[in-house]
């Protein structure tokens, strides 16, 4: 019974993913990064499709003046502006502002970089498309920044979190289920570490073709043990878990390199950034289960063969998402 309610949540969730799909919107990019006493080198990306971009401009402080004409760059999926700016006093006060941000459905991450070390990393919404410059960011800051784009990268993630629902699927018992989740956690916890502070160094491109093929896998786990053929993963979940949530960790911190760390406060940050996402997955979790609950007591009717439309539309999206990684490398 149980297993017939994780298949209709899972449903429910490939519908999502191709919504998402769909209806993708990517988050744009502001770094202004000090160069000298008053200077600064400003790279803006604006997200793109069709070769059109979002009608997004951004506004720095008003004592600020460009050095020389921006260079402009318009890909597939963004345009991209590089120029050179001198602000007397430097940037330490003022207000930074996204014009048009409030009339689209994206967000617009802006990070500024200091000589000092100091970094100001702020994420601008619809809702709140300018701040305030701070000459050095606060503690509170840094963990409110660094918790939301944790939360906001596992629910964006949507690889992640197939990996995840395959995963509530596959594993029957709930001791079984929080031991396997417990490791996924653990796993990607550590690599998100360690690949962050530099320890380890691993190309993201094969990372995220991984990531993919290791949906692939527990998709057809699912498939085999159905058909009475229970494989690696229905034996040993936690051990598989354990496996591939180190590579999903390497995932995560792709995404947080390039948003980059406060040098004055790195520990607290990727501490916060972690928490973030281990946050979002246990919303996730909850979502699932809420579903899970409200379908068993609909006692919605399902035929025998229902079971394979959400398992093998997971595994097909997985395994598109590994052939256009793949391509990806000779690209």
């Amino acid at each position: 019974m149980r297993r017939g309610r994780l298949l209709l949540a899972a449903l429910l969730f490939a519908g999502f993913v191709a919504g998402a799909e769909a209806h993708e919107v990517r988050p744009g990019y502001l770094a202004v990064h000090q160069t000298d006493t008053e200077s600064f080198d400003v790279l803006w990306k604006v997200p793109a499709k069709g070769g059109m971009r979002l009608r997004l401009d951004a506004r720095l402080p008003e004592t600020c003046r460009e050095l020389a004409p921006r260079s402009r760059d318009l890909g597939r999926a963004a345009s991209t502006e590089r120029w050179s700016i001198i602000c007397p006093g430097g940037l330490t006060s003022g207000t930074i502002a996204i014009d048009g941000l409030s009339a689209t459905l994206t967000d617009v991450l802006v990070r500024i970089e200091r000589t000092d070390g100091t970094t100001q990393v702020t994420r601008l919404s619809p809702d709140a498309p300018s701040f305030v410059l701070e000459a050095s960011p606060s503690a509170i800051g840094i963990v409110g920044t660094y918790l939301s784009l944790g939360i906001e990268h596992i629910l964006l993630g949507i690889d992640h979190l197939l990996f995840v629902l395959a995963l509530l699927i596959l594993v029957e018992g709930r001791r079984r289920l929080v031991e396997t989740i417990t490791a996924f956690t653990v796993a990607h916890s550590m690599t998100l570490a360690a690949a962050t502070l530099g320890v380890v160094h691993v190309p993201q491109t094969p990372v995220e073709a991984i990531i993919a093929l290791s949906i692939v896998f527990v998709a057809c786990e699912i498939v085999h043990a159905r058909q009475g053929h229970p494989g690696l993963t229905q034996r040993w979940p936690w051990i598989v878990a354990f496996t591939f949530g180190l590579l999903h960790g390497f995932g995560f911190a792709g995404a947080l390199t390039e948003i980059g760390l406060p040098e004055q406060a790195v520990p607290l940050a990727l501490l916060f950034f972690n928490v973030g996402v281990e946050l979002g997955q246990l919303l996730f979790i909850t979502a699932v289960s809420v579903v899970v609950v409200v379908a068993r007591r609909a006692s919605i009717p399902q035929p025998a063969w229902a079971w394979r439309l959400p398992v093998y539309g997971i595994g097909a999206i997985a395994a598109f998402w590994m052939i256009e990684r793949v391509a990806g490398f000779w690209n």
